[in-house]
């Protein structure tokens, strides 16, 4: 059955919640027009369920099925970046890579393929895993297109370490991979959010070899958003930026939905605040993993990284050239709602 969409600027938008209701209809990202839709898509929204690299709580294969259900709140304006999303940017959803569970190996490789050819087609990404593992194929497709890319990690865990278990491709080991395979620019990495315990002393003296700064969620507590902003914009200056984000990055009080919980970590607020500070950078693709329904609530984890994929969305629509800073961050407006 067909469902009004929104058009603005000659672009499809989300179906019409005024005509439809938000809980009818297929269940697309904030109900986008699929891929195949449109002439081309700008940006896309893609789902790589995979979680056979978890070394703890199974279930992120279901995370981006439960994402895109519990992004059907989402409206077309960001009144915290002033941005139409989908106005600026032909948004639209690629529904689902098919990725081996029984071969790891396999996995990334297809993951990197399907990257690669929506790339080729100059469409921005947006991905829903799965387990980290995937970062490892995607930043291989965005540095086979943009050559080694800035790298913010969003994380809990520095996830830089060597083998689990003897197998070096796991949801712990990717950005070691990536620094091995030269994917990533050693002057422009961090990681953001990370805290709790570690096996060794090692594995901090590893990462810092790697080039890693650390942002932990305490500095972002005892500084604040607006100075964490400015250290990472400063580390990351004018390079193609790749955001890597674990949504145990949040404190399990606002996503319990996750495979490696961590207590004392950061707020929604303090997470979307981090991600708007990000505006104008080069900002040339995104992942959201480690979204495990089973063990969500209320869908407290989906609608976070619901709205987390809505910012990233935002950011590529507004593009590099956007001025820094922007209504989240000082500029006068009205009090919103007033």
């Amino acid at each position: 059955m067909d469902h009004p969409r929104i058009e603005q600027n000659g672009r499809l938008g989300p179906v019409n919640a005024a005509l439809t209701p938000r809980y009818a209809g297929f269940g697309t990202f904030a109900r986008l027009p699929r891929i195949e839709d449109v002439a081309r898509a700008d940006v896309a929204v893609v789902g790589m369920p995979f979680d056979s690299g978890v070394s703890y709580r199974p279930g992120a294969r279901f995370g981006a099925t439960h994402v895109r259900e519990s992004s059907r709140l989402l409206r077309p304006f960001n009144p915290a970046q002033s941005v139409s999303p989908f106005a600026e940017a032909q948004v639209a959803d690629a529904g689902d890579v098919a990725l081996n569970a029984f071969d790891i190996q396999d996995a990334i490789t297809t993951a990197a393929d399907a990257a690669g050819d929506l790339l080729a087609q100059d469409t921005a990404l947006v991905t829903i895993g799965g387990d980290h593992t995937l970062a490892l194929p995607l930043l291989r497709a965005h540095a086979k297109k943009h050559g080694p890319v800035a790298l913010l990690h969003f994380d809990a865990h520095l996830d830089t370490w060597d083998t689990y278990f003897g197998a070096e491709y796991t949801h712990g080991t990717p950005f070691r991979r990536a620094f091995e395979e030269g994917l990533v620019d050693t002057d422009a990495l961090c990681h953001v959010g990370t805290r709790g315990p570690l096996y060794g002393t090692e594995d901090l003296e590893d990462d810092a070899r790697f080039g890693f700064g650390i942002v932990t969620s305490n500095d972002v507590l005892r500084l604040g958003v607006d100075e964490i902003v400015g250290l990472l914009r400063e580390r990351v200056g004018e390079r193609p930026l790749y955001v890597s984000l674990d949504i145990d990055v949040l404190d399990p009080a606002h996503a319990p939905g996750t495979g490696t919980p961590e207590p004392g970590g950061l707020t929604s607020r303090e997470l979307l605040e981090l991600l708007r500070g990000l505006r104008g950078l080069d900002l040339v693709g995104a992942d959201v993993v480690e979204v495990s329904p089973p063990y969500d609530h209320a869908e407290l984890t989906g609608l976070a990284a619901a709205n987390v994929v809505y910012e990233f969305v935002s950011l590529l629509a507004l593009g590099s050239g956007a001025a820094p800073g922007g209504p989240a961050y000082g500029a006068s407006r009205p009090v919103y709602g007033a």
